[in-house]
């Protein structure tokens, strides 16, 4: 049996003459966390149309489950489109009943874990409300349990953290969790890098309809050069001093008048250089802050300032 659940090779998508995915390749393995991550735009929904199917690619082909997608195989994926609408005239167990039954689950079987799930998610007061009479972060969680009423294998969900809550992000966060503990396959498409920093094994940045990076979350972060910032006494001037340890960047003044400096380390260089180097030298250092990178400066990193202003404005 082989261990990759989905494989794009070389697909593209344009609408109008428009290129929206261009040349992608990527393969999710069984069991992994894997994070879809770009801006708004950067062609992520339409690469997983195309894995599941809705759409025909123009060039390349997919493979789910080592086949082209089919309803034979759609039936051991679950997915959450970005576009969220489930039939607001019924009730929660009825809408949860529903897609259980489309996915092959007997009735009876449907409501027991409607039931079940509902209470997981802190609905269980809310399976005969109808969907209208929820609030919009509500009825977005009736529809991941829609997502997830036939156990899956294979999960697969757009923005699926786009209209929650911080509370209710974390309740996601942790159902993820769960759902990758159970043995299941994820795939998740995301703009905001925390959530995929937090949860994955693996990522795919894209931009602008092309991949960018694929690979493990330890390798996107490895790819940001290290940083240092320090404050130092004004009589100090770090740039002459720190200059061989890396790119050397004077950012203002902080309190009692002590010089603000940024050190982007040169390969080779760590930290423990720089404070080693300060410390030979006497300089008075009111502050020495090594820098984690996070997922967020390595999407920068990798794919430039364009993306990065782009991210600005949607999490604005």
């Amino acid at each position: 049996m082989s261990d990759t659940v989905l494989s794009l090779e070389g697909v593209s998508k344009s609408y109008g003459g428009k290129q929206a995915v261009r040349e992608m390749s990527f393969s999710v393995k069984r069991g992994e966390i894997v994070g879809f991550l770009g801006p708004n735009g950067a062609g992520k929904t339409t690469s997983l149309r195309m894995a599941l199917g809705i759409l025909s690619p123009d060039t390349g082909t997919v493979s789910l489950f080592g086949k082209r997608p089919n309803a034979a195989v759609m039936r051991r994926v679950g997915f959450l489109p970005e576009e969220r609408g489930i039939y607001r005239k019924m009730t929660a167990e009825a809408v949860l009943v529903f897609f259980g039954r489309l996915k092959g689950l007997s009735a009876g079987e449907a409501r027991k874990r409607a039931h079940k799930r509902l209470e997981e998610f802190g609905l269980g007061d809310a399976a005969g409300k109808k969907i209208k009479e929820l609030s919009k972060g509500m009825a977005q969680k009736v529809q991941i349990i829609a997502a997830l009423i036939h156990e899956p294998d294979f999960i697969i969900l757009d923005e699926p953290f786009s209209g929650l809550d911080p509370v209710n992000q974390k309740t996601l966060e942790e159902m993820v969790r769960k759902e990758a503990e159970a043995g299941r396959t994820i795939l998740f498409s995301t703009h905001v890098m925390e959530h995929a920093e937090r949860l994955c094994d693996q990522i795919v940045l894209i931009a602008k309809g092309k991949k960018m990076f694929d690979g493990a979350v330890e390798d996107a972060l490895a790819s940001v050069p290290r940083r240092v910032l320090l404050e130092a006494a004004p009589d100090h001037d770090l740039a002459a001093l720190l200059s061989p340890l890396g790119e050397v960047t004077e950012e203002g003044e902080g309190e009692d008048g002590h010089r603000c400096w940024r050190v982007d380390l040169a390969p080779g260089s760590d930290a423990q250089s720089v404070l080693k180097a300060c410390v030979e030298a006497a300089v008075k250092l009111s502050r020495f802050e090594p820098v984690k990178a996070h997922l967020h400066d390595a999407f920068v990193h990798l794919v430039g300032d364009e993306a990065e202003e782009t991210l600005a404005e949607e999490t604005a």
